[in-house]
């Protein structure tokens, strides 16, 4: 008998029954601006509608990391794809951006199609959440380079802004005001040093009810990553943000530094909000020092917004009516001699 693709294991019929079945969930996410149908070889946005003087496209790429061997050890794949979405769209909000579409990117050493249909419908979600369509993907199947029932994935934002509506960060000076947005818990950061912690001892950690998490370790582990797109280009309408600093690898000790101007630092207060229980685990269990913790994980902070300290009191209470958990978390000051770019107290 001839050898044919599907026996050396790629399975083509599939994978269109896999794009067939998934093609209703994608269109929810349609917004004025998509062109065609899924299933073209190029995915299509017309810009017409978006009444901007000087557009500029703002684009972003990411995955979400080790965290997928927590999805495929708890064989929970539903919300692996909201974290691909926000890793991506909360990036491109960093510069003001409202994001237009996205695309993925879903390698596998095998198709499995409940686990692949779970997988598209958290991306769908996460792109209803920030408001864009779910433009175009490519779902591979490549046997022999991955494990069966292992699978990698990658996402691509576009969004769009205003030139003069950019945010650059530039004009942060001394004794403006840093905010922190709460996060959900540990995003889709800092895993290869979670596992290392709790899988030392075996997988069955995972599925252990924690008293004070209120769930299983595995659970709280695989809490999706916050989308911070709609409260951003809320207070976008209303005030002025000088900096937005998304916390993800690296934690606030390379993140915040990002935005900061040469002659600035910032001086953050880390008894300002309340720590959540996963990240006091993780020290404790792991013995990991604070500033390890800091430069690892959000440690309960998602997302930092820099502001005027005259707009400080509106734009927190505007934030708590957006339903965020917000804190005036530091201050920005003028940068010393010892080059440090921020402090945490």
């Amino acid at each position: 008998m001839s050898d044919t693709y599907k026996k050396a294991g790629v399975d083509i019929e599939l994978a269109n029954t896999i794009i067939n079945k998934i093609k209703p969930f994608i269109h929810t996410t349609h917004i004025p601006g998509v062109i065609g149908e899924i299933g073209h070889f190029a995915g299509l946005f017309s810009l017409a509608q978006e009444k901007i003087v000087d557009p500029v496209l703002v684009s972003g790429t990411d995955g979400v990391g080790t965290k997928l061997k927590i999805a495929n050890l708890m064989n929970k794949h539903d919300t692996i794809g909201i974290d691909l979405v926000a890793m991506c769209v909360n990036d491109i909000a960093t510069c003001g951006a409202k994001p237009l579409f996205f695309l993925d990117y879903l390698a596998t050493g095998k198709l499995e199609e409940e686990v692949m249909v779970s997988i598209i419908k958290g991306i769908v979600q996460g792109c209803k959440i920030a408001g864009c369509a779910l433009l175009g993907g490519e779902t591979a199947e490549m046997p022999g380079f991955y494990n069966d029932g292992e699978y990698d994935l990658a996402g691509f934002a576009v969004g769009i802004v205003d030139r003069k509506k950019l945010i650059s960060g530039n004009n942060i000076v001394s004794g403006d005001t840093v905010i922190g947005l709460a996060s959900s818990g540990l995003h889709s950061n800092g895993f290869s040093l979670v596992r290392k912690i709790f899988l030392a001892e075996g997988e069955s950690n995972l599925t252990k009810d924690v008293p004070f998490l209120n769930v299983s370790l595995g659970e709280e582990l695989l809490k999706p990553t916050r989308i911070y797109i709609p409260t951003i280009l809320a207070l976008l309408e209303e005030f002025k943000i000088k900096g937005i600093a998304h916390i993800t690898g690296g934690g606030f000790l390379d993140n915040i530094p990002r935005i900061l101007p040469e002659n600035t630092a910032v001086s953050i207060n880390k008894d300002s909000w309340p720590v959540l229980p996963i990240f006091k685990l993780i020290e404790k269990k792991g013995n990991v020092g604070i500033s390890e913790m800091f430069h690892t994980f959000n440690m309960g902070i998602g997302l930092v917004i820099i502001v005027e300290k005259t707009d400080e009191k509106v734009v927190l209470e505007r934030l708590h009516q957006l339903n965020e958990y917000a804190y005036k978390i530091g201050r920005v000051i003028v940068k010393t001699e010892a080059n440090e770019s921020i402090y945490i107290k």
